[in-house]
């Protein structure tokens, strides 16, 4: 079979390696792909102005090279429809809907659905005034967590220690419009400390197969510090996540979640991420 790859980062250089390895693929395209890619795959350069346009051309090389699977990456092309977009001409997709992919790609969206069904989740508020930001915040003190609402490729959440940090960190997304229209909306969070690990699922919609537990490292200098990035590395397992957490997390998060998800006509099918 033949398996097309969307997407330019690490995260892509692994699936389309492991996709290379399985004796049931004879071909792998990544779209763009990167330098890593190009080892194992061949990379597709298919320019758009915008996302429903870059769409469009996935789903016609696709179309064209009679690709069996394509395999999403990147959240934005989920968020525009991707997965719609192939189903109208009857390609197969791997990911989640546009309206199921709203959970990655609305951080507002997110904590508003886990309030909803009682998913445990750090307390919020979400704002698009930023003097109302700004007051919230000085009620509540530091240390708080300001985040931008929508996709800022793993940078617009601000871990601030202080509040002058927190309200320059609003100012920024909201008047600033550093992120542009991702931060047309602010969620300021409780800050919650401890050590921080993911867990991945694959899930149809109806039952979840977990991932083992992994520690991402987002800070972008040594020791957790500085700004946070798309990952500064990654490893699994976690030891960090016992057994009695990773029971917690699949039977108080991700089967709440997708229950949810379905509840409110949004089944979400792909990876789900927790």
């Amino acid at each position: 079979m033949k398996v097309l790859v969307v997407g330019s980062g690490g995260r892509e250089h692994a699936l389309a390696w492991k996709l290379s390895q399985s004796k049931r693929v004879e071909k792998v395209y990544c779209a763009p792909g990167n330098a890593g890619t190009a080892l194992v795959a061949e990379n597709v350069d298919i320019k758009a102005d915008d996302a429903e346009m870059l769409n469009d051309g996935l789903a016609r090389f696709a179309r064209g090279n009679r690709v069996d699977l394509t395999v999403v990456g990147p959240e934005a092309p989920l968020v525009a429809g991707i997965v719609e977009r192939f189903e109208r001409d009857g390609l197969s997709v791997f990911g989640p809907s546009r309206r199921a992919a709203e959970l990655e790609g609305s951080k507002a969206f997110t904590k508003h659905l886990m309030r909803r069904h009682g998913i445990p989740s750090a307390d919020y508020q979400v704002f698009e005034d930023f003097e109302k930001a700004r007051a919230y915040i000085e009620d509540r003190g530091a240390p708080i967590v300001v985040k931008a609402d929508g996709l800022a490729a793993g940078k617009g959440v601000m871990v601030s220690s202080t509040v002058e940090e927190a309200v320059e960190g609003a100012k920024r997304i909201l008047v600033e419009r550093e992120f542009g229209e991702a931060g047309a909306t602010l969620i300021v969070e409780e800050c919650l400390r401890g050590e921080e690990a993911s867990i991945l699922a694959l899930t149809d919609g109806e039952t979840i197969a977990p991932f083992e537990p992994v520690q991402d490292h987002k800070p972008v200098f040594d020791g957790d510090k500085g700004p946070n990035t798309g990952g500064m590395g990654a490893y699994s397992p976690a030891p960090v996540v016992t057994g009695e957490v990773m029971d917690r997390v699949v039977k108080e998060i991700l089967v709440p979640t997708v229950h949810a998800m379905k509840k409110e006509d949004r089944p979400f099918k792909g990876v789900l991420y927790a």
